[in-house]
């Protein structure tokens, strides 16, 4: 794989990392399946499924699947989020969807990229700016208050705290914790947060966070948290690291050798109150 064929990286991404639970199990999390999916409630502000792939389903075998996840949750009142890959079949499942209720949000690229080369970077922020892995739950308060910052909106964000608050108590005690959360600060703010998820039985880590505040973007400070969670991934023996980029996050990561092997869309279904 060290010629970053794009087609070998989606097949070990479809392999390695789609339809699997978090491990271990957070309290308060739980996974059923209903056929070719894997529901998880209780990670998030609301559920998902995912998979490997449907199994050939069509038609109306497929439609009557959709909505049972959507009445599944909605009888739990919350929402739920149906993870839709750029080269899932059949090829009508956006439409099927989008009759069943669902909402597409903003499209992201997955991208992969190998650790060895951008562990051999060093993580250098700009002058003032220190890496830090995150310590207690006041840095998670400060992470779900940067969101806020950035993002914006009536979200506060505390559910992003509680959601990895519940990881990191999951994988205490243990000697190769699943996830490692970095921050980004100066003496007087929290700049930018980021985090690896490093996945059991494959060669993967995955990154995710890297939101920065406005006045801070384009120093070098997404950059450095890549390479230092890239410097983790390599001291735990994973060889490549797999991104959900935004577009606005994209273009950096293919500039430091991540390549795009497929898209994908959240489509929300949110119950009527």
């Amino acid at each position: 794989m060290s010629d970053l064929d794009a087609d070998v990286l989606r097949s070990a991404y479809d392999n390695q990392l789609r339809a699997r639970p978090p491990e271990p199990v957070p309290t308060g999390v739980t996974v059923d399946r209903d056929g070719p999916l894997l529901r998880i409630q209780g990670l998030d502000r609301g559920g998902f499924v995912t998979y490997r792939d449907l199994g050939g389903l069509t038609g109306a075998a497929l439609d009557q699947l959709i909505v049972r996840q959507r009445n599944f949750f909605a009888g739990l009142g919350q929402q739920v989020e149906w993870k839709l890959h750029g080269h899932d079949e059949p090829a009508d499942l956006p439409d099927r969807l989008l009759a069943a209720g669902f909402v597409p949000e903003e499209r992201e690229t997955v991208v992969i990229g190998p650790v060895a080369s951008l562990a051999a970077t060093l993580p250098v922020p700009p002058d003032g700016v220190r890496l830090r892995e995150v310590t207690g739950r006041p840095d998670l308060d400060r992470i779900a208050e940067l969101k806020a910052r950035v993002w914006g909106g009536a979200d506060d964000g505390r559910w992003l705290a509680d959601g990895l608050e519940r990881e990191l108590a999951a994988g205490a005690g243990l000697d190769q914790p699943p996830l490692t959360i970095v921050l980004a600060e100066t003496d007087d703010e929290l700049v930018s947060a980021a985090w690896i998820r490093f996945v059991p039985g494959t060669r993967f880590g995955t990154l995710w966070g890297g939101a920065t505040l406005p006045h801070w973007r384009r120093r070098g400070i997404y950059r450095a948290l890549v390479a230092h969670r890239a410097r983790l991934a390599e001291a735990r023996g994973f060889t490549l690291l797999q991104v959900d980029a935004s577009d606005d996050s994209r273009p950096i990561l293919q500039r430091l050798g991540f390549v795009p092997v497929t898209t994908t869309t959240p489509y929300v279904y949110t119950p009527t109150p």
